[in-house]
Formats: C-alpha cells, sequence, structure tokens
C-alpha cells in the first residue's frame, strides 16, 4: 500500500487566511502573548496592534502588509467555521490544537529575523 503525501492546504484557506492563522500560531508561541490551556488550545493574550510598515512578535518581524487578517471579521469567521480558532472578534482569540499544528507554509516567508 502506497502511502499518499500529505495534502498541502487541505482546508482551501486563502492567502489571508493563511497569513492570518500564521501569526496566530507564531504568537501562541510567546508567552508574553499567549496562554496554553490543558486541552491543547492556546489562548492569545495579547495581538499586536500594527503600526508603521512593521511590528514584532518575539524576535521576529511582521510586515504590516501582512497582518491584515488581524482586524479583519471576515477572516477571523473563516478560520473558526474550518476549526482552526475559537474568536471573539476583535477581543479574543483561541487557537485550537487543529490550528496550532496547521501547516500553513508561510512561517519564513511572512516571519522576518531570528527565532533564537
Amino acid at each position: 500500500m502506497k502511502l499518499e503525501p500529505m495534502k498541502k492546504n487541505p482546508l482551501k484557506l486563502n492567502p489571508l487566511q493563511l497569513k492570518t492563522l500564521t501569526l496566530f500560531q507564531e504568537l501562541a508561541r510567546h508567552p508574553d502573548t499567549s496562554t496554553p490551556q490543558e486541552n491543547g488550545a492556546v489562548v492569545l493574550t495579547h495581538l499586536p496592534q500594527p503600526h508603521g510598515n512593521h511590528f514584532h512578535v518575539g524576535s521576529r518581524a511582521v510586515a504590516t502588509r501582512d497582518a491584515s487578517g488581524l482586524s479583519n471579521q471576515a477572516v477571523w469567521t473563516a478560520l473558526e467555521r474550518k476549526g482552526m480558532i475559537i474568536g471573539s472578534f476583535p477581543y479574543a482569540v483561541t487557537l485550537t490544537p487543529d490550528g496550532l499544528s496547521y501547516e500553513t507554509g508561510l512561517r519564513d516567508e511572512i516571519l522576518h529575523g531570528s527565532d533564537h
């Protein structure tokens, strides 16, 4: 029996949804912006408010143009419908275990700088 390779973007998230999920995942990696839950989810406790042409997430920089989904209710709704987040736009977002593990393929593309 031949194993099928993992399908890229199986939920068919659009580019803005992928970028936003990538940012949520990165925020979940940092204790100053997130709180892990016993069920494997992570509550984001601080969403950056982009200003100028970039903002920082940990030691990484993100271009403001890649972060427009953080303030886009339709993006949050789509990610929630697909089981990636539980949101209360624009105040709170929890990444589900599925949202934390979803491979967006964009981390190195939109997060710049060192990751140490």
